[in-house]
C-alpha cells in the first residue's frame, strides 16, 4: 500500500487539489515508522484506540474528523475561506509525521512540531504551494503543542498558537487525544461511523 493510501478517505476532505496532491507528497516523505507506531510513546497521553500498531495514524484520522466535521457546521466553518480549511485540514495530517524524530527514537520527541516544519521547509519545492501557504501550515504546526510548549527544564521551546488557525489546529488535536474518547476502527484502520 502506498502511504497516502492510509489517508485515503482523509485526503478527500481537501476540495483543493492542489493542496490535496501537495498533501499526497508530504505523506508519502514520511518515515515509515509514522504508519506504525502509537500515538504516546508511553501510553499517558491518548486515548486506547491510538495505542498499539498504528495508533498515530488512527489519533491523526480523529484530529482529521473532528476538524472536517467543526468546518462543516456553517456557525465554526463560514470563519474560514475553502483554502484556509483545507490547509488546516493538510496541517493536521502532517502535524506528528516526525513525532518520533527524523529516524525513528523509542520516545516522542519534543521538538517534533520543529522538526517536522523543517522538514516542510526543507521539501517545499516538491509541493505546490506558494509561500504564503508555507507559511500557514509551518506556524500551525509548530504551534500545535499549544501550552505544553516547554522542554524537560522549562525552557519555551515551542510557540503557543496565536491566529484562529493556529488555535483551530490545536484545539483538534488536544481533541483527538482525550482519554474519553472511544472510537472505533475497521482492519483498515477507517474510523467506523
Amino acid at each position: 500500500m502506498e502511504k497516502k493510501d492510509y489517508f485515503k478517505k482523509e485526503l478527500l476532505y481537501i476540495k483543493n487539489e492542489r493542496i490535496r496532491r501537495s498533501s499526497e507528497v508530504m505523506i508519502g516523505l514520511l518515515p515509515d515508522y509514522f504508519f506504525q507506531i502509537p500515538a504516546s510513546s508511553t501510553g499517558k497521553y491518548h486515548p486506547e484506540f491510538t495505542l498499539g500498531e498504528g495508533g498515530l495514524v488512527r489519533h491523526v484520522k480523529v484530529a482529521l474528523l473532528i476538524a472536517k466535521d467543526l468546518l462543516d457546521n456553517p456557525i465554526i466553518g463560514n470563519k474560514y475561506t475553502s483554502d484556509e480549511k483545507d490547509l488546516m485540514l493538510m496541517t493536521l495530517m502532517l502535524h506528528d509525521g516526525l513525532k518520533s524524530g527524523l529516524t525513528h527514537n523509542r520516545y516522542t520527541q519534543f521538538d517534533h512540531p520543529t522538526l517536522i516544519k523543517n522538514y516542510i521547509i526543507d521539501n517545499q519545492d516538491k509541493l505546490e504551494l506558494n509561500k504564503e501557504e508555507i507559511k500557514f501550515v509551518c506556524k500551525a504546526i509548530e504551534s500545535h503543542m499549544g501550552p505544553w510548549n516547554t522542554d524537560y527544564n522549562g525552557n519555551e521551546v515551542l510557540p503557543v498558537p496565536k491566529t484562529k488557525y493556529e488555535n483551530f489546529v490545536h484545539m483538534c488535536d488536544y481533541l483527538a487525544s482525550r482519554k474519553y474518547l472511544n472510537v472505533k476502527f475497521d482492519t483498515n484502520n477507517d474510523i467506523i461511523l
